[in-house]
């Protein structure tokens, strides 16, 4: 289960194959016991083969991570916002504003149920599993950017595409500087949440 050629099989299939195929009009009942039978698959080699141990460490840089993560959100809180704006200003801020307690609702969902099982996929695993299959981490970084945006395939939206493979760089380069899944989940959930609060919640396929 360690060989390379192995390990690049793996890749493909729970990467790339089953993402893309996601997007292909099939049974959703099929759909839902793929994903499940690759999630038993996922959570077998985190603990039987990789012995990952989910622990937070004590030695975190919590306020480099705070500053770099704020400085990044102001960016995007701008350029969202602006976008939302010009494009559809009768949805900025709609949800926070009409509807504050599906908003909670949803952050609270999206943030356990949705976030912390990607992070857990995409970089907790796939950084364990795969990166000493790649000499360079900035291929490497890109490599799972692209396959994080691939995952959103089924959505059918070049914008998905785009903003979940910027997501996936920032993301990236955060735990491959971190090595927390904790860290890369929190800037992950905020920048997502405010997507749905700032009002791009429709454009993105989330509940409103």
């Amino acid at each position: 289960m360690n060989s390379i050629i192995y390990k690049s099989l793996e890749l493909f299939i729970i990467f790339i194959l089953i993402p893309v195929s996601f997007a292909i009009n099939y049974p959703i009942s099929i759909k839902l016991g793929i994903g499940v039978l690759g999630l038993v698959y996922i959570t077998y080699i985190v603990l039987k083969v990789e012995h990952l141990k989910f622990s937070v460490s004590r030695h975190l840089n919590w306020r480099c991570f705070w500053v770099s993560t704020f400085i990044k959100f102001i960016v995007i809180a701008l350029i969202t916002t602006l976008y939302v704006w010009i494009t559809d200003v009768s949805a900025l801020f709609s949800v926070v504003i009409n509807k504050p307690i599906h908003w909670l609702v949803f952050v609270f969902i999206y943030t356990v149920f949705s976030v912390y099982p990607q992070e857990l996929i995409y970089r907790t695993f796939f950084f364990k599993r795969y990166q000493n299959l790649f000499k360079s981490d900035l291929l490497f970084i890109f490599i799972n950017a692209i396959l994080f945006a691939l995952a959103h395939l089924f959505f059918r939206s070049a914008l998905v595409l785009v903003l979940t493979c910027v997501g996936g760089f920032l993301f990236a380069f955060t735990y491959n500087k971190t090595k927390s899944l904790l860290l890369v989940s929190i800037e992950h959930a905020l920048y997502g949440s405010w997507l749905f609060t700032v009002g791009m919640g429709a454009m993105l396929g989330f509940p409103v």
